[in-house]
């Protein structure tokens, strides 16, 4: 079975992993695409006595490098800020520009430019907080309603066309509205020939994990160019096991066509359920291409 990131065609499946508060599943393929450039990472961390959920999905562009290498250092980088636990919301803004920042020291002897977006959900307690760069998309559903938690961050919005022409740059249609007539994401990490305007400063949306909140979907653009926020969620709603309900929406999305690597993250929230979970919330999960 083939993982994202490997280059094969198969669908990647990542078991359930139940902590008592919730359960995730994972599903991942090439899709149409020759190669393959989406990351993924879903894993349980324990930090000053708190059990931790972190989970991400990260579309590269112009190789593999910025997407594999944000998956492997931006939730290590996270857990050891020191203000993690504190004041998670600036943590996470400083950690994901800190990863930017060793990213680019790190690839600055290559000559081709690689990025990589970032759509991330960090559960610490009853808080859910999620953070985005480019245009991977996190929805959830809440109280029976599909609602977008994070913003796509395409050239052509009002605020980010004023960013990127305040910096010098410019946008301009080719074949789609691009910075610079190159990138058609407006945030990025990486992306070092445009990096003064493609910058990887996380917007980020906070939700309380209770009753009315029943799951979250994290995936690639690859599920959005063809799936809508409310049919996602409608898929998803009567499937109860994450994993049948990932396998689901990255099966609709090659039915419907979709040209682009498919990765979807889905966590389900068990908010008033009890339990014997022993053993499973000890796992730290990551399981792509560790």
């Amino acid at each position: 079975m083939g993982l994202a990131g490997d280059g094969s065609a198969d669908t990647a499946h990542l078991s359930n992993n139940e902590n008592g508060r919730f359960i995730y599943g994972v599903a991942s393929s090439p899709g149409k695409r020759a190669s393959m450039e989406d990351f993924y990472e879903a894993r349980i961390d324990d930090v000053d006595g708190e059990k931790i959920g972190m989970f991400g999905v990260y579309d590269g562009h112009g190789g593999v490098r910025a997407a594999e290498y944000v998956k492997q250092h931006l939730f290590s980088n996270l857990i050891k800020h020191p203000k993690f636990i504190t004041d998670t919301k600036a943590a996470i803004a400083e950690t994901y520009n800190l990863t930017d920042s060793e990213f680019l020291k790190a690839d600055s002897c290559q000559t081709r430019d690689a990025g990589s977006t970032a759509s991330t959900a960090i559960i610490v307690g009853d808080r859910l907080l999620v953070a985005n760069v480019g245009d991977s998309r996190a929805v959830i559903s809440k109280g029976g309603q599909a609602i977008a938690v994070s913003r796509d961050h395409k050239p052509d919005q009002t605020d980010e066309r004023q960013r990127i022409e305040d910096a010098g740059g410019f946008v301009m249609w080719a074949g789609t509205w691009r910075v610079g007539g190159v990138l058609a994401v407006s945030r990025a990490f990486g992306d070092k020939l445009l990096k003064q305007y493609v910058v990887a400063d996380p917007e980020i949306k906070e939700e309380v994990v209770d009753s009315s909140l029943e799951f979250l979907i994290l995936a690639s653009d690859g599920l959005w160019d063809v799936v809508t926020n409310e049919e996602a969620v409608a898929m998803v709603k009567p499937i109860q096991d994450p994993q049948e309900a990932a396998n689901k929406l990255l099966e609709e999305a090659s039915r419907r066509g979709s040209s682009d690597n498919i990765t979807v993250v889905i966590v389900r929230f068990l908010y008033g359920t009890t339990g014997d979970k022993s053993g499973a919330d000890k796992e730290t999960t990551n399981d792509q291409n560790s």
